[in-house]
């Protein structure tokens, strides 16, 4: 069956066309698309939650990545005590499994990725260049963060256009944020690609004191 359709369906978050093809043909539910994404991760991407519910159901044995994703800490657990090397695996888009627990805030699975091997430093294969610290920065997950951190993530790498957690940090107005990441070494001196720093970044959205706190650091 042409794998086009279900990711057709999935895009335009069309479930009764979703159940359809489902019913027609089940196996569809694996069908990846040109780079190696799942219809499963696709779904989760676009956060369409009843869709990927529908998927799900059909197709209940998840790759590394896909658990990660929804931080099914017990399929982790048992995928990589078959295969250590899933740990750091690289899914079609350039991203480590640790990335994607972080991106989707997966506490428990990114601390059970990082005891298990996880490199916290790993930057994505793709034009993004972000470690899961960036990942985790953007969506504003503390914790995540932390954990990153104590796990030797590097609190001054880059990302695309020279971005560091604490410019991500310091733009949404995080003051627990960057509180920790001042702890862990972050620069606030730091430039991105256009020259911006930190302080620079926490003025121009008005965040006036933290970016007297960013200042004085």
């Amino acid at each position: 069956m042409d794998n086009q359709p279900i990711f057709a369906a999935i895009q335009a978050g069309d479930k009764d066309k979703l159940r359809d093809l489902l019913a027609h043909d089940p196996e569809s539910a694996s069908a990846r698309n040109e780079q190696g994404i799942s219809a499963l991760m696709l779904a989760l991407y676009m956060r369409r939650g009843e869709v990927a519910d529908l998927l799900q159901a059909a197709r209940p044995v998840l790759d590394i990545f896909e658990a990660a994703t929804l931080g099914k800490t017990e399929q982790i657990a048992e995928l990589i005590k078959k295969d250590r090397s899933l740990v750091n695996a690289r899914s079609g888009d350039g991203f480590t499994p640790l990335h994607l627990a972080c991106f989707f805030g997966q506490e428990s699975a990114a601390h059970l990725l990082l005891e298990n091997g996880a490199q916290a430093d790993a930057v994505a294969n793709n034009p993004m260049k972000v470690m899961p610290l960036h990942s985790a920065a953007a969506g504003r997950k503390v914790a995540i963060v932390r954990d990153l951190l104590e796990h030797g993530a590097p609190p001054n790498a880059r990302q695309e256009a020279g971005w560091t957690a604490l410019h991500e940090a310091a733009q949404s107005g995080d003051k627990e944020m960057i509180e920790l990441l001042l702890k862990h070494g972050a620069d606030p001196a730091a430039k991105n690609d256009k020259g911006v720093t930190a302080v620079q970044l926490a003025n121009e959205k008005g965040h006036v004191e933290l970016a007297r706190r960013l200042g004085a650091a």
